[in-house]
């Protein structure tokens, strides 16, 4: 026996509600009271209601699709955004589309010409860490298609963007470092032409600057934010074993991930010769040898409120709008690689 669909004009009549009410109420939207929104979503849930998504497209000339770029999917961090996203958008009515850029700023131009072609209704992104040119996305706003950037700040765009305090998280870790007795401090910067980085690595030498602590310039380390990449940089930290780093700071997870295993590699003490915390905190932190230090973004956070910016553009088209930048906060996850168990 065929389950019956479940329409608004059902969910209308059960309650002696209008459609446009009900539609309203289902949006979240400030017109429609408290009391009223919660009968109709208590009732939309007991009968399993599903938005029509092509009778809504219909409706408002729109795709109701979100399009997402990430620079890597398998990132924890980057599946912790998506997963926030999709939570919003999905209430709203809205679905997503993922795509990956690798990192290329190729292929975040290809990606960018691919939403535009199929039309979503706007774009929430984290740019490719090669990108230097935004026409593209400025052509998606000459298109009428919002863009949101999230994590990695970008200049000179006029949009909503949603980040973290960059610079306060990379000073927390490296004073915790100090704290621990590291006197000797590397960070693994990822590279220098992005704000994200420069935030990162300001934090890190202002912390430095506070303890009266030197600033070595070839301890500053640029590379791409790739396991890979923090591996090779870190054994070259340590390639002259008679004046090598006591303490690390890894500017992304990837980068963290590779130092921690290149410690391991050379033959170091995990903490107690050179110390280690990372930026953002994957699930796999805690199950390493030593169990990895971090600074935790909150990317789920980080993704509703990028998704809940978006939507209101979206929906509010043609209509002024008065930009933002949210800074949310890191927390200081201390574990085993950076927690001596003395200070030196």
């Amino acid at each position: 026996m065929n389950t019956p669909i479940i329409t608004l004009k059902e969910i209308a009549r059960r309650l002696g509600l209008s459609k446009s009410t009900v539609s309203r109420a289902l949006r979240d939207s400030s017109e429609i009271g408290a009391e009223t929104k919660q009968r109709v979503l208590e009732l939309a849930r007991e009968l399993s209601y599903t938005p029509n998504p092509i009778a809504l497209s219909l409706q408002r000339s729109r795709s109701q699709t979100i399009g997402i770029i990430v620079p890597e999917i398998a990132n924890s961090f980057f599946g912790s955004v998506i997963s926030g996203i999709e939570e919003v958008a999905y209430r709203q009515g809205y679905h997503i589309t993922i795509y990956q850029s690798h990192d290329s700023s190729d292929r975040e131009v290809t990606d960018v010409r691919n939403i535009l072609v199929r039309r979503a209704d706007g774009l929430v992104v984290s740019t490719a860490s090669q990108i230097r040119n935004l026409d593209h996305f400025r052509t998606l706003q000459e298109q009428g298609i919002p863009v949101v950037f999230f994590d990695r700040k970008v200049e000179n765009f006029q949009t909503h963007q949603v980040i973290v305090d960059d610079f306060d998280g990379a000073f927390r870790a490296t004073e915790h470092l100090i704290e621990q007795g590291c006197r000797k401090l590397a960070c693994l910067t990822g590279p220098q032409h992005l704000p994200i980085v420069q935030q990162r690595t300001g934090g890190f030498k202002a912390a430095l600057q506070k303890h009266d602590l030197p600033i070595r310039a070839e301890w500053l380390v640029e590379g791409p934010f790739r396991q890979n990449s923090g591996n090779q940089l870190t054994k070259e930290l340590f390639a002259d074993l008679s004046d090598h780093p006591d303490g690390i700071l890894a500017a992304s997870t990837s980068i963290a991930l590779g130092a921690h295993l290149a410690i391991r590699e050379v033959g170091m003490k995990m903490p107690e010769e050179v110390a280690l915390i990372g930026f953002s905190d994957p699930p796999i932190a805690p199950l390493l040898d030593p169990p990895l230090s971090s600074i935790a973004q909150p990317g789920f956070e980080m993704g509703q409120q990028s998704a809940e910016l978006l939507i209101d553009m979206i929906e509010k088209k043609g209509k002024p709008i008065r930009y933002q930048t949210r800074i949310l906060q890191t927390d200081l996850v201390v574990r085993r690689s950076s927690q001596r168990t003395q200070k030196v």
